[in-house]
């Protein structure tokens, strides 16, 4: 077993195969797994965030079902939780590998950035009221972004803080504590265009089948609000809207189906923003077995051992 010191990154779009890929690296390497994913934190969100614990083969994780579902979760609590984590894996004598697809918790604990609260603006709410979800995201799109802030523009609600925060953050940039504390080897897994594409409409199919809509259900009866549920991502959110009479399956299947190819586009900006920001990506072809992937990715550590 190859013994590899200081943290592993695995990052990628959804349904790039980012568990499959920890996992297989982890039995090889001595592992265990930090996921870097907001929403697989929550208890009783299992296949609308693809929490598939059978996955990790008796390899042990971390940061996933941590909270109820309906709790409040940020990036402040993300930091906190990452370096129990990362206290708990070395006592162990692991390596940990840090995987997921959120990139603003990823950067958060790489870079160490301090998330203050950022104030809310009454005046800029205000202006913003009466916009549909359409100017709002032209608008949120127009702001220049900095790379501490990648939000979830699902909900109108979700799209007035957005640009917010966008707004304030251009203004006052983040501080970063300390760069680079960690010995980090970052990975990406990239896949050709229409392959991402099959794999997430293959997953949402399976997702459907294996009972999303059965497990939302669940959650409304247990008293979590559709709001709340609303702003735990795409899944969520859709699911939430057909159940409760809003939209028509067939609207409901083509606009979540739309929505995560979008997502994963988002996902892809965020990745090379941090690239921009200083933090090295070597990026990995998907296409490749799991094997592949996993000998390439040892032969590049040895080689660039920090």
């Amino acid at each position: 077993m190859d013994q590899i010191s200081g943290l592993i990154c695995i990052l990628g779009p959804t349904a790039s195969g980012k568990t499959s890929l920890a996992v297989a690296l982890a039995k090889r390497i001595n592992g265990a797994i930090i996921s870097a994913d907001s929403r697989q934190v929550f208890r009783g969100m299992d296949i609308g965030t693809g929490k598939d614990l059978q996955a990790y083969e008796g390899i042990d994780y971390y940061l996933i079902n941590i909270r109820d579902a309906g709790d409040d979760y940020h990036v402040a609590h993300f930091q906190d939780d990452f370096q129990e984590a990362l206290l708990s894996i070395a006592a162990d004598g692991k390596t940990p590998i840090l995987c997921g697809g959120t990139g603003m918790y990823i950067q958060s604990v790489l870079q160490h950035y301090r998330f203050t609260s950022i104030p809310v603006n009454q005046e800029l709410r205000s202006k913003l009221a009466d916009k549909n979800i359409e100017e709002l995201e032209k608008l949120y799109l127009s702001i220049p972004h900095t790379s501490t802030f990648n939000a979830d523009i699902s909900t109108k609600k979700r799209l007035i803080r957005a640009i917010e925060v966008t707004s304030w953050l251009t203004k006052h940039p983040m501080e970063k504590e300390s760069p680079h504390v960690l010995n980090t080897i970052i990975f990406g897994i990239l896949l050709p265009l229409e392959e991402r594409r099959t794999r997430i409409t293959e997953r949402l199919n399976k997702r459907l089948t294996e009972g999303l809509l059965d497990e939302v259900r669940d959650l409304l009866a247990k008293n979590v609000s559709a709001d709340k549920l609303k702003f735990y991502g795409l899944e969520y959110k859709y699911a939430t809207a057909y159940l409760l009479g809003e939209m028509e399956y067939g609207a409901f299947y083509a606009k979540l189906n739309t929505e995560i190819h979008r997502y994963a586009k988002r996902q892809m900006t965020y990745f090379r923003k941090m690239e921009k920001d200083g933090l090295y990506i070597h990026w990995l072809d998907g296409m490749q077995s799991l094997t592949e992937q996993v000998d390439g990715m040892l032969t590049y550590m040895k080689t660039h051992a920090h």
